[in-house]
């Protein structure tokens, strides 16, 4: 099962240069989508990398729309006045900074928020997303900006003590829409565990509740999340070996290049000046 893991994970995109942790995210905080479907005929020139100018649309002018699922501790989350916070969100705020925009995030499910760039509802959406050949067909997606690790909990007197321990289990639990999720509810034959065995929940935290109160046996999340979930409840734990290992990128309409290629440039100079490092830095220190 490792192996027929890794071989999916390989699948999914090329490795990523850039060693970091980044979730493939979830939450419960619904922030409707603006409603406009069309972006704004005016365009905005932008100084990209080097000396070249590009000119995009945006779904509302001088603003950059960023779909997201902000519960999903430390990419995206909100804080205590209503606000947004995460390294998601910060690295969306420096690219928005270096296109001379202002920065708008709009909250809802995850699965909503790959929906809303795709219907041209968001400019980008940032939210630990994979890049996966089935995404790739209805979306674009900027060069990867960190590595996600998908890991697996469980009760501490779980008899589930391996990744491959969980072809044992009776249920699963899986954030909706995520590749955890496809990964678990894919046929045996693909390495998954089939339909009848996994239940998608609307963000991690309600899987996570329904593994304390015993209604599935494991949790198939990402790592950083992961963690926060097992220091807030007392009896789980992380298994030791990776479930899977996964490229991210910031998501976009398909054909929407002028955009794609203005954020490529902007993200690419923040993390050669260490700009990305140092968000990621802030909210994951080293163990």
């Amino acid at each position: 099962m490792k192996n027929m893991k890794k071989l999916l994970c390989v699948a999914l995109g090329a490795a990523l240069s850039l060693s970091l942790l980044a979730a493939c995210s979830g939450g419960s905080a619904t922030t409707p989508a603006p409603e406009t479907t069309t972006p704004a005929e005016e365009t905005t020139p932008v100084e990209s990398a080097g000396t070249q100018t590009a000119a995009f649309t945006t779904v509302e002018e001088g603003k950059l729309h960023m779909s997201t699922n902000a519960a999903f501790p430390p990419y995206e989350m909100t804080t205590d006045d209503g606000g947004f916070e995460g390294i998601d969100v910060e690295v969306a705020q420096a690219i928005a900074e270096k296109l001379g925009l202002e920065l708008v995030v709009d909250d809802m499910g995850f699965d909503a928020a790959l929906t809303a760039v795709q219907t041209g509802q968001s400019d980008i959406a940032m939210a630990g997303i994979t890049v996966t050949p089935e995404r790739e067909e209805v979306m674009d997606f900027s060069d990867s900006y960190a590595t996600g690790v998908q890991v697996v909990i469980v009760k501490e007197d779980s008899p589930i003590q391996t990744v491959d321990d969980l072809a044992n289990a009776d249920m699963i639990g899986c954030q909706a829409a995520t590749t955890g999720y496809i990964y678990c509810s894919d046929t045996p034959e693909n390495g998954g565990y089939g339909e009848d065995h996994v239940t998608a929940y609307e963000n991690g935290a309600l899987a996570v509740m329904a593994l304390v109160n015993g209604q599935v046996d494991a949790v198939v999340i990402d790592n950083e999340p992961a963690k926060s979930f097992v220091e807030q409840n007392e009896g789980l734990k992380i298994l030791d070996t990776e479930f899977a290992v996964e490229d991210y990128a910031i998501g976009f309409a398909k054909g929407n290049t002028a955009l794609r290629d203005a954020v490529n440039a902007a993200l690419s100079e923040l993390i050669a000046d260490g700009t990305v490092q140092s968000i990621v830095d802030k909210y994951i220190t080293a163990e």
